[in-house]
């Protein structure tokens, strides 16, 4: 049976209604969130459009690859795999947001309520992740761009700047600089259906070459259950896990969406992974079965000539352009969380800053809120990491080895270590933030079925508090989960991968 030790249930003078029903009412909607006047604005639809544009990119073109090397059994079971465990971290952040004010769910306020003194480190992680990622789109762009000019004009190769990589970044940039400097991410959603309309395409151009058949006199060996080896399929298992990578914008989703009630929030999640799976089953193997194991890194690549494919190269060009602004705006959002960090001294005093307001006759310790960025510093760090991304693109032309650390320890950070270790944190059954929100849930419960205090059953709480212990300990599975795929992924980058070449 569920026990709040640490909470005082008597009402205060400075709150009469605490116990009422209209108390209740007032918290049955957002279930134990404080209504903390931060409406949000962002529609159903958007908030799938935006998390759906984050997952899916450049990766989905890898995954008639990655099955190549694990056999089509193997790789779609892998599929599956990975995008349960990314759909599990992005539910245990909804299950976070629980505990926060409406508005205030970032990454860093998380680790102010959790680990304090490593929140930087954690932010950092992130910063790196997204900046990366951000620089590989750019470099994306300049490689395209000039096989996507000669494809629509042959004779372009005359006039030297238009198959000029660095051209290409630098007039792409015009039109990702405006899209970098929007606050919210419910503001993407226009650019974000674009790209998909992008994805729709490749996906269209992979089937309709599978059944078109024209790839068949190229097409090697087909494995369906039998695998490569074990270095290749540990070299392809990187590529998929990382494919379903977009827990650094759920935060923002859960701030912005209308209807943030558990329903709706977890509806979200299962839209966005359960359609990129869908679609990695789908070009994985199509893709697979039209060339085989002469399969090749990015399957468009190798399509003849024709304007078909060009549009194909036009429209990768396309997702990644407007997949740039998704990664700018919560790398920019954990530069400004570095910059705020001040270590935490130990006798100072922890709490939620969204349940100090609820908590009667008890210490209010104090957390900063995640106050938003002021103009002037949301100018100048969106300013630096647009000059540093376009630096960096400019400067290099590949970023496969620096990138695959990157989301080996990053992504990995994000996906699985980070959800897992922050709900296993908080959801601490001692823990008087944790106690605060079970008791909302239960008064909440005890209204909604037109029942008084006391009378829900002890079988009742039993089950539920049964559900959380099992909740927390998948918490924790999943952030050791995440501590394996981190070191599998970096020695098979370091070892395994560096030795076959």
């Amino acid at each position: 049976m569920a026990t709040y030790s640490a909470i005082n249930q008597e009402p205060t003078e400075a709150d009469p209604m605490a116990s009422s029903t209209g108390s209740l009412r007032g918290r049955r909607r957002g279930r134990g969130k404080k209504d903390t006047g931060y409406p949000g604005q962002a529609t159903w639809i958007s908030s799938v459009i935006n998390l759906a544009n984050t997952i899916l990119g450049a990766g989905l073109l890898a995954m008639p690859s990655a099955l190549s090397k694990m056999g089509i059994f193997l790789g779609i079971f892998v599929i599956i795999w990975a995008g349960m465990t990314a759909g599990f971290g992005l539910y245990l952040q909804t299950r976070c947001a629980r505990y926060l004010d409406r508005g205030h769910v970032s990454f860093a306020t998380l680790s102010q309520l959790t680990y304090p003194n490593l929140s930087i480190i954690f932010d950092a992680a992130i910063a790196i992740k997204c900046f990366g990622v951000a620089v590989s789109y750019l470099i994306i762009i300049g490689d395209l761009m000039p096989g996507v000019v000669r494809g629509f004009a042959p004779g372009a190769e005359d006039v030297n700047f238009l198959v000029d990589r660095q051209f290409w970044i630098t007039a792409f940039m015009l039109i990702v600089i405006p899209l970098s400097f929007l606050r919210r991410l419910d503001s993407l959603k226009y650019t974000s259906i674009i790209a998909l309309f992008s994805i729709a395409y490749l996906v269209i151009l992979v089937v309709a070459h599978y059944i078109k058949g024209d790839t068949i006199a190229d097409r090697g060996t087909v494995r369906v259950f039998h695998w490569s080896g074990p270095i290749s399929a540990l070299a392809a298992f990187p590529v998929i896990v990382f494919a379903y990578t977009c827990h650094q914008n759920m935060f923002s989703i859960l701030n912005e969406i209308a209807d943030n009630s558990h329903f709706r929030t977890t509806t979200v999640i299962f839209a966005a992974i359960g359609g990129a799976c869908s679609l990695y089953i789908l070009t994985g193997i199509t893709g697979y079965l039209s060339y085989g194991d002469n399969i090749q890194g990015n399957i468009v690549s190798m399509y003849p000539t024709a304007v078909a494919s060009t549009i194909g190269r036009l429209a990768i060009v396309i997702l990644v352009m407007f997949s740039y602004p998704l990664q700018i705006h919560p790398c920019r959002a954990s530069i400004d969380a570095c910059m705020k960090w001040r270590p935490r001294r130990r006798n100072q005093s922890e709490g939620s800053p969204s349940r100090n307001s609820l908590m009667n006759n008890t210490q209010k310790p104090h957390i900063p809120q995640n106050r938003e960025m002021s103009d002037y510093r949301f100018a100048i760090v969106t300013t630096v990491l647009i000059i540093l991304t376009f630096i960096t693109a400019m400067m290099v032309s590949s970023l496969e080895k620096v990138l695959a650390y990157v989301g080996s320890t990053g992504s990995t950070t994000i996906s699985f270590i980070l959800p897992g270790l922050f709900y296993y944190k908080i959801s601490d059954p001692e823990s008087p933030i944790h106690q605060r929100l079970v008791k909302d849930e239960d008064d909440e419960d005890e209204f909604a079925n037109g029942q008084v205090e006391g009378s829900v059953t002890r079988e009742g709480y039993d089950n539920r508090d049964w559900r959380r212990a099992l909740l927390r300990n998948g918490a924790l599975a999943l952030s050791i989960y995440g501590g394996i795929v981190m070191v599998v992924c970096l020695v098979t980058n370091t070892f395994l991968v560096a030795a076959a070449h």
